[in-house]
């Protein structure tokens, strides 16, 4: 027998000593596919909740990005809202540059619902660049 030990005792029987290492591999082969289909999962799910500790040292971290909204009414126009609080124009106008001074390089989104005119989309984003913000994005939904 290739790769086995056996001893024979006084009766003539003997006992075979080897290890059969399939059903191992099998196993280890089955967990490894598991391990392949599951991690991704994992690793990518942005949603995992967790709760971070607290610390008397730590600072805020500066956002980078201001949200700026454009909601139609439906009288007409437009309400303006910024990082989600209803504002106008002129509170923007004072917003923008206290943003720059903590943050050089601050972006604007922009977000309009579709009745919106293309006119007052063009004027918030010429507002935007006139105060000193040259990097931003116009927000659209995904086309199916």
């Amino acid at each position: 027998m290739a790769g086995g030990a056996s001893y024979e005792d006084d009766d003539g029987g003997g006992m075979i000593a080897d290890i059969n290492v399939t059903p191992l591999v099998d196993i280890t082969l089955v967990l490894l596919i598991v391990f392949m289909i599951v991690v991704p999962s994992i690793v990518n799910n942005p949603s995992i909740k967790v709760e971070l500790p607290k610390a008397a040292t730590g600072d805020d971290t500066l956002k980078s990005t201001l949200a700026l909204t454009l909601q139609r009414k439906a009288e007409g126009g437009y309400t303006l809202y910024a990082n989600g609080e209803a504002t106008d124009e002129s509170k923007v106008r004072t917003l923008i540059p206290a943003l720059l001074t903590k943050n050089k390089d601050l972006q604007a989104i922009i977000a309009a619902d579709k009745g919106i005119s293309y006119g007052d989309v063009v004027h918030i984003v010429d507002l935007v660049k006139q105060l000193g913000v040259h990097k931003f994005a116009l927000n659209t939904d995904a086309a199916q």
